[in-house]
């Protein structure tokens, strides 16, 4: 059986078509107030952004939402986790400093920030999955014990899982500093003749496992822990992982965290993505880069697999930007996020995750 996914695009001629009224008009057409009962306290999953970039959810697009929230009797707050990596949100009192920062305060988007993990991401729960790499998985505990949830995604590019969307921001976001680590657990390589010494894999590495000797980084294998950031940062591109052997099982190993953190909320979860400023990277970085297509709109469902499936197929059909981090696949049609990283098989998350009950990539596309 197919999944609905509510589509609204982006043209206005009138105020009653701006984009905060679109979002609060697809909030009711997907049904996502349904999973809210009175005094949920309901978690509003969310990616503030790094200090330095700015291609996050505007958040008074959030405020529309906290305010449908309280409308159907819900107790909304705006939540993440912190980050392995050394940046703006390693713990909580530089997340919510970040946060604030970025306009995720009361006074614009009506609700409270808490960083779900506590305050050095050690705040946790575990939860039984029983799947092929994890028996249980370890969860934000503020995420866990909220009534209810609304994830709200930036869909976009990323470096090491092709696409980041609901299904990698309820994985990720979901997860403590340590299920992040249990997600990553891959072991990148230095090529020593791209590297030019430096230095920003130092900076950012949560552990200290980059070396500079000769005017080259080298990276101690028994003391890092996979965070993959490193790849992430570097200029010259000179971080390598094995793609073929290590990525699928980093999308698998990022998908079950996905399925561990929407179990603790069956029937009590909505998410709704964002398909603008389509940036080629994380919003974990500390820069955005130039969008890879043009805005698309704003999708909502019950199911991320779907939803997700629904934003890579639109993204798809769009005309590539040219002057981009896209090197192919610039046509309508054609894969936006293979002509970015075409040794990342990003289309594993959705597969994986309607083999392990997340969703259907079975879908129907309602615009309202």
């Amino acid at each position: 059986m197919s999944s609905k996914v509510y589509f609204v695009g982006l043209k206005a001629r009138s105020e009653k078509d701006n984009r905060t009224n679109k979002i609060g008009r697809l909030f009711e057409a997907a049904g996502l107030g349904d999973v809210i009962s009175e005094k949920d306290l309901t978690a509003i999953k969310i990616h503030f952004g790094e200090m330095g970039g700015d291609a996050f959810i505007n958040p008074i697009f959030v405020r529309e939402v906290v305010d449908h929230i309280r409308n159907k009797g819900g107790k909304p707050f705006v939540t993440d986790t912190n980050t392995l990596y050394r940046g703006s949100r390693h713990n909580s009192v530089d997340h919510l400093e970040t946060a604030i920062a970025h306009g995720f305060d009361y006074s614009v988007i009506r609700a409270p920030v808490i960083i779900a993990d506590g305050l050095k991401g050690r705040n946790i729960r575990w939860v039984d999955i029983n799947a092929k790499h994890f028996e249980k998985v370890r969860i934000a505990a503020d995420i866990h014990n909220a009534d209810s949830m609304i994830v709200l995604s930036h869909f976009k590019g990323h470096e090491m899982a092709g696409f980041g969307g609901a299904i990698k921001n309820l994985a990720m976001g979901g997860a403590s500093a340590y299920g992040k680590m249990d997600q990553h657990s891959v072991r990148p390589k230095v090529n020593s003749r791209k590297c030019v010494g430096c230095g920003t894999c130092m900076e950012i590495c949560p552990v200290d496992a980059h070396v500079l000797e000769g005017g080259k980084v080298s990276i101690q294998e028994e003391i890092c822990i996979g965070c993959g950031e490193c790849i992430t940062v570097c200029p010259q591109e000179a971080i390598q992982l094995g793609w073929e052997t290590e990525i699928p099982i980093f999308l698998e190993r990022m998908t079950e965290y996905a399925y561990g953190t929407a179990s603790t909320k069956k029937n009590k979860i909505g998410y709704m993505n964002f398909v603008t400023r389509v940036s080629p990277d994380c919003d974990c970085f500390s820069w955005s880069d130039n969008p890879i297509v043009p805005d698309v709109g704003f999708l909502a469902s019950k199911d991320p697999v779907a939803l997700d499936k629904a934003c890579y197929d639109l993204v798809n059909k769009q005309m590539g930007f040219k002057d981009t981090k896209l090197k192919g696949g610039w046509e309508p049609g054609e894969d936006k996020f293979l002509g970015m990283r075409p040794k990342v098989n990003a289309k594993i998350q959705f597969e994986y995750g309607e083999k392990l009950g997340l969703g259907t990539t079975d879908y129907e596309l309602i615009e309202i």
